[in-house]
């Protein structure tokens, strides 16, 4: 595992500032801090404005589309302003300590999560063959916070919905997982810089790499739906939102929080709906590659720097729509029962996902055998496989192969 900083090596970065031993690795790591804090809260203030703009549009209520600015901006700001100066209330019958940390829990296990994804080729804050699990275990800690924030209330509405999302978060992160490890079996490599490689194809401008998106695999397009839906109910969004149903709970486990402790909250909220909608894009939709062969391009004609800058423009630009239609769905379907929420995951999607999965491992096998034993890495969609599997067929034609010397002795003896 390697640390990068702007695709430039950690080592080459110290240098660089004249720092050597503890104070490189200090000064680096306030770098990685601010930089990562600067992609966690920017798109989270974002979204919460695009929230209002599309919910008034969709629901035709006037109010978030024509006041606060020319835009709308000044709402978001005036709710931080106005949640700032609100009274930070803890219930008498409540675990102060415990009640005090949960918002924090939840916002540092979202913030760990920036951690390990690449904005571009190579510009993560951590590097590392198992980033995509990584990601994965950072999000998950997310369920602790809540459970911490409805458990220590001293409320029986917010212990409810704190059970209600730990039930759901542990259930759908399972098909969840599943979906995602396709690409990586189509792909051969738990490394998403590899995964987004192995899709943006090689050549220059204009190649049509948009094809190579595993979005467009016969297999991995109905696992993207599966994984959007999945990452959807996770992140606690309508029509999944049983653990906020405000109809039934109050506020669920948000019930005795006020103040800046409530918002801590909804920002680790619209932080994950980016990280997840992050793996979404790198996982199936080409992650940084524009489809045209223009990053590509740069990249092979030695401008590393701008292709990055561009690159992790796209890829901002793939999760932001797909948070988008998080918003859009939120506003347009119901909300479905508890039973029915549960139901949904275990007697549907973890079956379909499982089946899924299963074909994604045997349609290599399947392929390689009808074209007795031929394969090719970069062939048109529907006609790859894996890396792996064709590293694994020519190490296994060299083994087959006979060897050069026994040909020109056994040729010698015929001419003789």
């Amino acid at each position: 595992m390697s640390l990068v900083l702007a695709n430039t090596p950690i080592d080459l970065v110290t240098e660089g500032l004249g720092l050597t031993g503890a104070w490189a690795w200090f000064v680096v790591a306030v770098i990685h801090t601010i930089l990562i804090g600067l992609f966690f809260g920017i798109p989270a203030g974002v979204f919460i404005w695009a929230e209002r703009k599309v919910s008034g549009r969709i629901q035709d209520r006037l109010g978030p589309t024509r006041v606060g600015g020319r835009f709308g901006w000044l709402q978001s700001a005036a709710d931080g302003a106005k949640l700032i100066q609100k009274e930070d209330l803890v219930p008498k019958d409540a675990d102060s300590l415990l009640f005090r940390a949960a918002p924090y829990i939840v916002v540092v296990a979202s913030f760990a999560a920036f951690m390990f994804l690449p904005f571009g080729d190579g510009w993560s804050a951590v590097s590392t063959d198992v980033g995509l699990f990584l990601m994965f275990a950072m999000l998950s800690l997310e369920v602790i916070g809540v459970i911490l924030a409805g458990y220590c209330s001293g409320s029986k509405w917010a212990l409810f919905g704190a059970m209600r999302e730990a039930a759901q978060m542990i259930s759908y992160e399972i098909p969840m997982a599943i979906c995602a490890l396709i690409p990586i079996i189509i792909v051969g490599s738990l490394n998403l810089n590899e995964i987004v490689r192995f899709q943006s194809g090689e050549g220059g401008f204009p190649s049509l790499t948009l094809l190579n998106w595993n979005i467009f695999h016969p297999i991995a397009a109905p696992a993207f739906i599966l994984y959007f839906v999945c990452a959807t109910a996770s992140c606690k969004r309508a029509p999944f939102d049983l653990a906020e149903a405000e109809s039934e709970l109050v506020a669920g486990f948000l019930t005795e929080y006020s103040g800046m402790r409530w918002s801590f909250f909804f920002l680790a909220e619209y932080a994950s709906m980016f990280a997840v909608s992050a793996i979404a894009a790198i996982l199936f939709l080409g992650g940084w590659d524009d489809g045209v062969g223009i990053v590509s391009g740069l990249r092979s004609s030695g401008h590393e720097y701008s292709a990055s800058a561009i690159g992790a423009v796209i890829l901002i630009a793939k999760a932001s729509k797909l948070v988008l239609v998080q918003i859009w769905v939120r506003w347009t379907l119901p909300r479905l029962r508890i039973d029915q929420v549960m139901t949904t995951c275990l007697k549907y999607l973890i079956p379909m996902a499982c089946a899924l999965f299963l074909a994604a491992a045997t349609y290599p096998l399947v392929l390689n055998r009808a074209n007795h034993g031929r394969t090719d890495l970069r062939s048109p969609i529907g006609d790859r496989v894996p890396m792996r599997a064709v590293e694994a067929s020519e190490a296994h034609a060299v083994l087959a192969a006979p060897d050069s010397t026994e040909l020109a002795a056994a040729d010698g003896e015929v001419t003789q």
